[in-house]
């Protein structure tokens, strides 16, 4: 009788997604050492995996947002929605950058580090072009809607879906039928994402293989003091500053975690935050979220709340200013925190970013040569997973703070999701009220409760 029950916990253990993904993750590990000549296929792999859930992107974007705001109707709280979540995001992101310069002073993880490499390329000039603060911001308005949608362009898309779904609250009666066609073609395309997201643990296996095949665990050890003191500093910042934001705004940090461990542990395997946008914001609406928030804030973050990627700028300019026996002053720490909070603006949610963030900050500052960089291009990627997870979870808890002080905030829904056992018992109240009967019904089906995963 115990041996059934075991069999069968164990069955259902098998089939979720968190336990797929984390013995993808092992298995990409094993396989990338072994077989490092698997890299390159481990890397197609990976790229597939991610394309089709950036194919999904635009569309999500702007389906969400056009609806959020069409059923607003409200420009004015659309334009205190946006102006609050920049606001925390430059405070959040301004303190994730003071606190990754002073633990790498405190640290000093570019002490005794050599920098001659063999294996060191240059770096291509084009990545050392400083940031036109003006024109980063005039190309948020699109000329060609069609061009943003092809490229993939976030911030235009999101301009353009503001404005669709303001022009659309105001006709009225007439843009019902529109509205009633976008939310059923929101559906199909979620429904689509779910079945992608079963795709997650390849993903991760080939995104881990490719990582540790190419690159090598060897690169890890003269480096490594680089790679723990970022991890650390992640590790302080999520449970340290977030925590505290968490507790200030009345939720659980830990219980907010659990929630979106699938998505952390696709991001580890993918190194890419943006293999999980979608479902992110999908998860948001079910943890409580309204879907305008959701719908502004999330993708917003993604260009302007890097903490994660904030926090490795500043350790990684200090680390190379310490392996290069520059002696950086107080004064050009300051400055090069200013630069920091923009430049950091600037990176994607996508692979490599923040590498090529940090070309440019060197470049701007004028402190040292843009090609010292290359020291880091070995273990680059293996910081990736701590920075895109970082990011990850501070755009979760900026879109709940957003929500709750706009009171857009279910009390009801984020019971649900940080008690899954009443899933089973209520679960026609899940996530927002405009979610139908079957979008519910697919939820519980998918997510087995993380208490019964680990019993």
């Amino acid at each position: 009788m115990n041996l059934g029950n075991t069999s069968s916990k164990m069955k259902k253990v098998s089939r979720h997604l968190t336990f797929q993904v984390i013995v993808a993750i092992l298995l990409g590990i094993l396989a990338g050492v072994f077989f490092p000549d698997f890299a390159p296929t481990a890397r197609i792999i990976s790229k597939t995996f991610i394309n089709m859930i950036s194919m999904l992107i635009a569309p999500i974007i702007f389906f969400t947002i056009v609806l959020g705001i069409a059923k607003m109707g409200d420009m004015k709280k659309v334009g205190r929605v946006g102006g609050k979540a920049l606001l925390y995001f430059e405070l959040v992101t301004t303190l994730a950058i003071l606190i990754g310069l002073v633990v790498a002073n405190l640290l000093q993880p570019g002490k005794n580090v050599t920098p001659v490499d063999g294996k060191v390329q240059a770096v291509p000039p084009a990545v050392a072009e400083p940031v036109n603060w003006a024109e980063f911001i005039a190309n948020i308005i699109p000329h060609n809607i069609f061009e943003s949608f092809a490229s993939g362009d976030i911030l235009q898309i999101l301009f353009f879906a503001i404005l669709f779904g303001f022009g659309l609250s105001k006709i009225g009666p007439a843009g019902e039928p529109l509205l009633a066609s976008f939310e059923r073609i929101s559906l199909v395309i979620f429904k689509m994402m779910k079945f992608i997201m079963k795709l997650a643990p390849i993903g991760a296996f080939g995104g881990m293989a490719f990582t540790i095949g190419n690159y090598g665990m060897d690169t890890l050890i003269p480096m490594g003091k680089i790679m723990l003191a970022v991890y650390l500093t992640c590790f302080l910042f999520i449970f340290g500053v977030l925590n505290l934001i968490c507790y200030f705004y009345k939720f659980s940090l830990w219980q907010y975690l659990r929630f979106i461990r699938q998505e952390i542990l696709v991001v580890l395997g993918t190194s890419s935050s943006e293999s999980v946008l979608p479902s992110m914001m999908q998860k948001m609406q079910r943890f409580g979220c309204s879907k305008s928030v959701v719908g502004l804030v999330i993708p917003t973050g993604y260009s302007f709340n890097l903490d994660g990627t904030s926090i490795y700028l500043a350790m990684a300019l200090i680390f190379l200013a310490q392996v290069f026996k520059i002696d950086l002053t107080i004064g050009q720490q300051v400055a090069a925190m200013g630069v920091l909070m923009i430049t950091s603006k600037g990176a994607a949610g996508v692979t490599g970013s923040g590498f090529i963030v940090l070309s440019t900050t060197l470049a701007s500052l004028k402190i040292m040569p843009v090609e010292n960089v290359a020291i880091l291009l070995g273990v680059d990627r293996f910081m990736s997973e701590a920075r895109s997870i970082t990011n990850l979870i501070g755009n979760g808890v900026a879109t709940i703070v957003v929500a709750k002080s706009e009171k857009e905030f279910d009390e009801d829904a984020y019971q649900l999701a940080i008690n899954p056992a009443q899933a089973d018992v209520d679960d026609q109240s899940l996530i927002s009220d405009d979610t139908t009967l079957n979008e519910r019904a697919d939820i519980i089906e998918t997510d087995i409760p993380a208490h019964k995963i680990w019993q």
